[in-house]
């Protein structure tokens, strides 16, 4: 029997080591997208790779990181002093330039890893066909550099060979190092801080409550999704297209409850599309562990528990579960977005008091690079602008704001300014775009960027065509649009877009708004919606 009372404190005493290590691997990077952004996550797991708690960093990270930490430890022997690297989505990873470093800690009297601490981070450049290492490419081998599980650290030394390697193959080397540098910083504070616990408590105590902490996230799960009516309920939505052929890509969904086991069914999606929106299964798995732990309405530990009691059917060669080579660098920043659509659209039909309208449905990706004639060096840029949050059933939805997979910061304009060769000439909040219903959606972002110098520009970007729905007769959010304007003539981009700029040019970034929830009551009036014409 454990006493729920230590069972608590160890659930705040595993989070915040991670929250440390977020802490730390935060303060001593680089680049501006880990360090301004906070494109990283830190988690904790035992000695099978299961999560065992996470800090509150990204969604579409942390699930899939467990599969990653396996695949470390299936082909990698670690011992006291090792760090393990890699960002391969065929191994756990979402894409490529996510990097991912594995730790193992190892107790007094071990001679086996009792847990393992990891931290994936975001880097701006990973080579591949353009700078930033996401457009619209064809195969996984124009993405950029791929890293199998292999030792960045070992016996406490620096793989300077490795190094060697990953810099000889990125746009920005020095930024990469010392990003790499901090991620492996990070683990090594969560590994003292696990060595602690286990000279306060013991080994056994602290064991003990890592897996009781997943066996109550099971029980509570359970309870979860008992009170869901039993039952099989659809949903299918669209992504705009591929980025190669202007064709709609389906993702359609069939969740199945019966008492407290569920059954989340992808058979009917799309097969895996030439373009680089297909999602390896490390990515779809994140999206149901993150849709069903949002459906406790108290607090629950974040770990492998949470996803016992569900079975997933995501049929390979898919668009949810894509194959060798496939590119699928926009899979892990867009595709998720649309699998959370619809888990959230089909349990709408389920505990529709429970579910939003649809959000934003993109995360907006910008890459940017080129080099820097004021600094003399190389340069990338990549940043995820927010858009509108979906009306809940009892109120409305929120503006300009990051949802769902992605849970990164805003990138302070004058971050930005002070580091790269483009100017921001404005940055507000796009009026009128959410849609329409007895609770308005959240309105999205325009974001326009001047370039001051030539530079290659990637969008890869959703809801362009196919607009967030609304639920309950509200109406849809406003579908974004990519605006490029050059010598004063503006062209509209398609959804995937790849542009070289030139000084004094302007990229305009205007994001959709959420859905809107529930009907209008005759005779109810409001603001009108831009472009429209309908009432609100």
């Amino acid at each position: 029997m454990f006493d729920p009372i230590n069972l608590e404190i160890f659930n705040n005493l595993f989070s915040s080591l991670c929250e440390e290590m977020g802490v730390v691997l935060c303060k001593s990077s680089f680049s501006t997208n880990i360090k301004e952004r906070k494109d990283f996550s830190c988690a904790l797991f035992d000695c099978r790779g299961e999560l065992v708690a996470q800090a509150e960093h990204l969604p579409v990270h942390l699930a899939s990181m467990s599969l990653s930490v396996k695949e470390a430890i299936k082909a990698v022997k670690m011992g006291g002093g090792d760090s393990v690297i890699l960002n391969d989505p065929y191994r756990g990873g979402t894409h490529l330039p996510d990097i991912t470093v594995v730790t193992p800690f190892f107790s007094k009297r071990s001679r086996k890893p009792t847990f393992y601490v990891a931290n994936r981070a975001h880097h701006a450049d990973v080579g591949g066909m353009t700078p930033g290492s996401m457009c619209n490419t064809t195969e996984i081998y124009q993405e950029g550099l791929r890293i199998p599980p292999v030792k960045i650290v070992e016996r406490g030394s620096i793989n300077d060979e490795i190094f060697t390697i990953i810099s000889a193959n990125v746009r920005t080397p020095r930024e990469q190092q010392w990003d790499i540098i901090a991620q492996i910083s990070a683990n090594r504070i969560g590994s003292e801080r696990l060595g602690e616990l286990c000279d306060r408590y013991g080994l056994k105590e602290v064991v003990k409550y890592s897996t009781e902490l997943q066996n109550y996230s099971e029980r509570v799960m359970r309870s979860v999704i008992q009170e869901i009516p039993d039952g099989e309920y659809e949903f299918c939505d669209f992504l705009d297209n591929d980025g190669i052929f202007d064709i709609p890509v389906k993702i359609q969904t069939r969740i199945t409850v019966k008492d407290s086991s569920i059954c989340v069914d992808f058979s009917g999606s799309s097969g895996q599309v030439k373009g680089c929106v297909n999602a390896v299964y490390a990515v779809t798995l994140s999206c149901i562990f993150y849709v069903f732990r949002c459906l406790a309405d108290y607090g629950i530990p974040s770990n492998s528990g949470c996803i016992r009691s569900i079975n997933i059917v995501a049929p390979v060669g898919s668009i949810v579960n894509a194959t060798l080579p496939s590119a699928v660098s926009g899979g892990n920043v867009e595709t998720s977005q649309r699998i959370v659509d619809v888990i959230l659209g089909a349990l709408s039909k389920a505990i529709p008091d429970k579910i939003p309208a649809g959000s934003c449905g993109t995360m907006n990706n910008l890459t940017i690079g080129g080099y820097d004639t004021f600094r003399k060096q190389a340069f990338t840029y990549y940043e995820t602008i927010a858009g509108g949050m979906g009306a809940r059933p009892n109120r409305n939805g929120i503006n300009a704001i990051q949802t769902h997979m992605t849970n990164t910061m805003n990138t302070p304009i004058e971050a930005i300014e002070h580091n790269y060769l483009f100017r921001i000439r404005q940055y507000q909040i796009r009026e009128q775009s959410g849609g329409v219903g007895k609770f308005c959606g959240g309105d999205g972002i325009v974001r326009d960027f001047e370039f001051l110098g030539d530079a290659t520009v990637t969008i890869l970007s959703e809801r362009r065509r196919h607009q967030p729905y609304g639920l309950q007769g509200g109406e849809g959010g406003q579908v974004g649009e990519n605006v490029f304007i050059s010598q004063g003539k503006k062209r509209l981009l398609p959804s995937k877009a790849t542009v070289m700029a030139k000084r004094g040019d302007v990229l305009s970034i205007r994001t959709p708004g959420g859905g809107g929830y529930g009907r209008l009551k005759p005779g109810a009036t409001g603001r009108l919606r831009a472009g429209k014409g309908t009432i609100r």
